[in-house]
C-alpha cells in the first residue's frame, strides 16, 4: 500500500504543483474586512479559491465565518486535524522574483507564501487526495484546516474552536522537521507609567530590557533549559496606550518556569510608580516523544528521508500553541532556515513532493491506528 501511494503521487506532481502556484499567485496578505471577509478580500479570495480547489478534487467543504476552510475525508466525529494557513505577511522590499508570481526557477519556486504556508497546506491536501482516490479507507475522519489569521494572532483558530471541537491528534505544517514535539511558551509583557515618571520609566526600559542581552539575563531570567534551551528576549517596541508611557517586550520560555513565575521577577524589578502586565501568553506545548503521534510521525520521515528522525523542539511559536492535540511537522528539512518571512521566499519542488509523500504516509499511520 505505501509503495502504490508513493507512486501516487509522483503521478499527480504536476497537477500538484499547478495548484500550489494558483493558490500562491494570490495575495493574501491581511487587510481591512468587508462583510464576510474578517480579514479582507485578499485572504477571503485564497480560501474560497482554495475551497474550489478541495471541491474538484472531491472533497466536502465548509467555509467557517469566513475564518476557516475545511476539507473533509471520511465521517465521524472525532477526526484528525491538519491545519495550516492561507494567509501571508507583508512583502515587503528586496525581491529579485515577483512576490506573487510564483516564479519557477530551476525547480525552486518563489512567492510568498510559498513556504509559509501554502505550498505545505496544500501537500497536506494532494496527500490526503492520493489516499482518497486510491480508497483507502481510515479509521477516523481526517480534516485538513486552512486558517486565515495565523501572521496576526490566531483570530481564526480562536473562532474556529467557539463553532468546532478540536482534533483528537493532527499536526501544523508550519514549522520544520523531524517531528516537534515541544514548543517554548511565549508571553508578551508589558510596562505602563504616568508622564511624570518618565525617568522611572526610561530608567527600567534602559536597565533591564535595551542593555539586558538576549537571554534577559538583567531581569533574572536568564535560565536554561535541557530540552529547550535558553530563554530569549525578543520584539522590544514602545506602544500606544491608555498610560502616557508603555513598552512591550516578548519573552520565548522553556517549560521549566512558569508564566507566573516570570511575571513576579518582572515586577521585582519596577518602581513603586510603575506597572506590568502579561498581553498575551501561550504556555509550553509537550508531547511524549515516544506516544503514538510522535512515533507515526517520526516513522514516515524517516522512511521517506532516511534521517534521523528524532524529535526535537522549536522555539518558534506555531498553531499548536492554540489547537490542542496537534504537533509541528514540516515543511523546512535540516539546514533550511530564514525563508519565510524574507524577500524571494522560496521552496523547492522536490521538497514539496518529499513533503506529500511523508505526510501521505503520516496520515496512513495515524488513520489506521486506534
Amino acid at each position: 500500500m505505501e509503495t502504490e501511494i508513493l507512486k501516487k503521487i509522483d503521478e499527480i506532481e504536476e497537477q500538484m504543483i499547478d495548484e500550489i502556484k494558483s493558490i500562491v499567485r494570490i495575495d493574501s496578505v491581511k487587510s481591512e474586512a468587508q462583510p464576510g471577509m474578517p480579514f479582507g478580500k485578499g485572504v477571503n479570495d485564497a480560501l474560497k479559491a482554495t475551497l474550489k480547489l478541495c471541491e474538484e478534487l472531491g472533497f466536502e467543504t465548509e467555509n467557517v465565518d469566513g475564518r476557516m476552510g475545511i476539507a473533509k475525508y471520511g465521517q465521524g466525529e472525532d477526526y484528525i486535524g491538519i491545519i495550516g494557513h492561507l494567509d501571508v505577511v507583508p512583502v515587503g522590499d528586496g525581491w529579485k522574483h515577483e512576490p506573487f508570481g510564483a516564479e519557477e526557477v530551476n525547480g525552486r519556486i518563489f512567492g510568498r507564501g510559498i513556504l509559509d504556508n501554502k505550498g505545505p497546506v496544500l501537500s497536506c491536501l494532494f496527500a490526503l487526495y492520493v489516499l482518497k482516490e486510491l480508497n483507502i479507507k481510515l479509521n477516523h475522519p481526517v480534516w485538513i484546516l486552512f486558517g486565515t489569521d495565523e501572521e496576526s494572532g490566531f483570530e481564526d483558530l480562536e473562532y474556529y474552536l467557539t463553532k468546532k471541537k478540536p482534533p483528537i491528534m493532527g499536526w501544523t505544517p508550519d514549522c520544520k522537521y523531524p517531528v516537534v514535539y515541544a514548543e517554548r511558551g511565549r508571553a508578551a509583557i508589558r510596562v505602563y507609567a504616568d508622564i511624570k515618571h518618565q525617568k522611572e520609566f526610561n530608567h527600567f526600559v534602559n536597565e533591564y530590557l535595551l542593555t539586558s542581552d538576549d537571554h534577559a539575563n538583567k531581569l533574572g531570567l536568564n535560565i536554561v533549559d535541557e530540552e529547550f534551551g535558553a530563554m530569549q528576549l525578543r520584539g522590544k517596541s514602545l506602544i500606544d496606550c491608555d498610560e502616557d508611557l508603555g513598552f512591550e517586550f516578548v519573552l520565548s520560555y522553556p517549560a521549566s518556569i512558569t508564566i507566573e513565575e516570570i511575571m513576579d521577577k518582572v515586577k521585582s524589578k519596577l518602581s513603586e510608580n510603575l506597572k506590568a502586565e502579561c498581553a498575551k501568553n501561550y504556555d509550553p506545548v509537550r508531547f511524549e516523544k515516544t506516544g503514538f503521534l510522535c512515533s507515526s510521525l517520526q516513522k514516515a520521515y524517516e522512511k521517506i528521508t532516511g534521517f534521523d528522525g528524532t524529535p526535537v523542539t522549536t522555539t518558534g511559536g506555531t498553531y499548536a500553541k492554540l489547537m490542542p492535540n496537534i504537533v509541528p511537522f514540516g515543511p523546512s528539512f535540516p539546514g533550511q532556515k530564514g525563508i519565510g518571512h524574507n524577500p524571494d521566499e522560496w521552496m523547492d519542488r522536490k521538497d514539496l513532493m518529499t513533503n506529500a509523500k511523508i505526510y501521505a504516509l503520516s496520515l496512513l499511520y495515524l488513520g489506521s491506528g486506534e
